[in-house]
């Protein structure tokens, strides 16, 4: 192929007159406004979006950075950028200012995309990195230049990156390639029985893994249509669902549904599949999604570095509190973790879904992965007899809340250089809506007694929102076994409840 994703996902329905996106109901909106998008719809957006990428210099294998609310316009540019050779990456819209700097300097990107009202705040960062600044507004950029030819590209070719971090807080950029992605969406398409007919309800964001390479992706391959809202609202969930036959969501967009007396039988009697992901599905929650709808939820296990590695079966038994077996063509197994119990183990992954790399981390890659080429992932895990993983933990601080992954240390950091703190702990403890919500635990300097709520105000301006502590605690000291490394495991059973 020329350039394997585009010809795969994009270009076999760019003539096709079918609804692919279906748009929020605004009741603002002008009654001519179309409903939906068709894929032709989507094609010509994607052209006219790669015209202009390539008109400002933007070559084969440069860095297209893009923090922008979820719209079609948004994922027309994906495939703007694939079209061009790009390699692209999307940005969490709640990063601040001082972290979009980061990501634009570590891989030196190219040209940037943002929302018009982020422009002034942004034009210094953008400038600071020598990349190009643009506004994405669909009344705000010229239709008429020059489509370029699809680029030549490879399998092993980058596709696209998305910035992940250790135990460091040191953010690193994950290369992901067109053969990764499409590895995986081929198989995810095939095992949970995607089909031209099925119509997916997305409410995910489109700059996480989740919503773009997976939700997105297999349905690019099946020519489906999606129902494509900026974000989740239960109400319009509710509203839409009789229109969809498969979800995908996080744990917490299904405990927010429960939460609702009206979702059930009939709301939901007719959908085909739901999905999980991004986060540990609690086993309460597995357990009343069904008793209130008749349906066992797909939960399935993945990560930014390797896209999906295994999913509980479409036909056959899906259990709470497991994450399924490999998938095709994925190698999974238990590697040795220090003082592991019995049967658990840091789960290993070896299959074409695997990163390159992190990009200009050398050492950082080759860590990350053992000698005879598994990645470790960081997940601590058991295996049952017939294959059925289950995550028991993680050997990396690791927070994920509402489906987004906080690392400790960065917030450590911030917290541990404030006049009268000698050190903190930052954890996750278990919660009902999110998954797990960020804690801190406090040693402040002898005699001091220090304002918790001025500590959470001196932090939180330059961290993104899904960060910010939910509660601040104060200890004479840390909980430290013999080497000295704090006990985070005791202070989630000092502070769970």
């Amino acid at each position: 192929m020329a350039n394997p994703i585009y010809d795969t996902l994009f270009a076999p329905n760019a003539a096709r007159s079918e609804p692919f996106l279906y748009l929020p109901i605004d009741a603002t909106r002008e009654t001519d406004q179309p409903a939906y998008l068709t894929h032709q719809d989507f094609a010509e957006l994607a052209a006219q979006l790669a015209g202009l990428i390539a008109s400002l210099g933007v070559q084969p294998g440069d860095r297209v950075a893009a923090q922008v609310e979820k719209s079609p316009l948004a994922l027309a540019l994906y495939a703007a950028c694939i079209r061009v050779g790009a390699v692209y990456l999307p940005l969490n819209t709640a990063y601040t200012k001082d972290e979009i700097g980061f990501f634009l300097n570590d891989c030196a990107v190219s040209l940037f995309f943002c929302d018009p009202d982020k422009r002034t705040e942004l034009n210094s960062v953008a400038a600071a990195a020598g990349a190009r600044i643009v506004e994405l507004a669909e009344w705000g950029f010229p239709k008429d230049l020059p489509v370029p030819p699809v680029a030549h590209r490879d399998p092993d070719d980058l596709a696209a990156m998305l910035y992940t971090s250790g135990t460091t807080g040191q953010p690193k950029g994950a290369m992901l390639s067109h053969e990764n992605l499409l590895s995986n969406t081929r198989a995810l398409v095939d095992i949970w029985g995607i089909r031209t007919d099925d119509v997916l309800l997305h409410a995910l964001p489109i700059y996480h893994s989740h919503g773009l390479f997976v939700a997105s992706n297999v349905m690019l391959l099946r020519g489906a249509p999606m129902i494509f809202l900026p974000r989740f609202d239960a109400g319009e969930m509710l509203s839409r669902m009789p229109e969809a036959t498969i979800m995908m969501g996080v744990p917490t967009f299904y405990t927010r549904l429960l939460a609702d007396p009206k979702f059930g039988v009939q709301t939901a009697g007719h959908m085909r599949l739901f999905i999980s992901g991004s986060a540990p599905l609690l086993t309460q929650t597995h357990e009343a999604f069904k008793a209130r709808t008749d349906h066992r939820i797909l939960e399935r296990y993945g990560l930014t570095e390797t896209s999906m590695n295994t999913s509980n079966p479409l036909d056959g038994d899906r259990r709470a509190g497991t994450v399924g077996i490999a998938l095709p063509e994925v190698e999974l197994r238990l590697g040795e973790t220090d003082g592991k119990e019995k049967g658990i183990g840091e789960i290993q992954v070896k299959g074409p879904n695997v990163f390159k790399g992190y990009w200009g981390l050398k050492g950082k890659t080759a860590e990350a992965f053992t000698k005879d080429g598994f990645f470790r992932t960081g997940d601590l895990g058991t295996i049952s007899e017939d294959g059925y993983v289950s995550i028991v933990g993680r050997s990396k601080d690791l927070i994920i809340t509402g489906g987004l992954n906080v690392y400790p240390k960065e917030i450590e950091t911030l917290i541990d250089a404030l006049p009268g703190v000698v050190e903190s702990a930052v954890f996750g403890i278990e919660d009902a809506d999110f998954g797990e919500r960020v804690i801190v635990a406090v040693v402040p300097e002898p005699g001091v007694s220090p304002d918790l709520q001025a500590l959470h105000r001196a932090i939180t301006p330059g961290l993104a929102k899904f960060k910010h502590p939910k509660a601040w605690h104060l200890l004479d000291a840390l909980p430290r076994n013999a080497m000295g490394k704090v006990k985070k495991d005791q202070l989630r059973q000092m502070f769970a409840k």
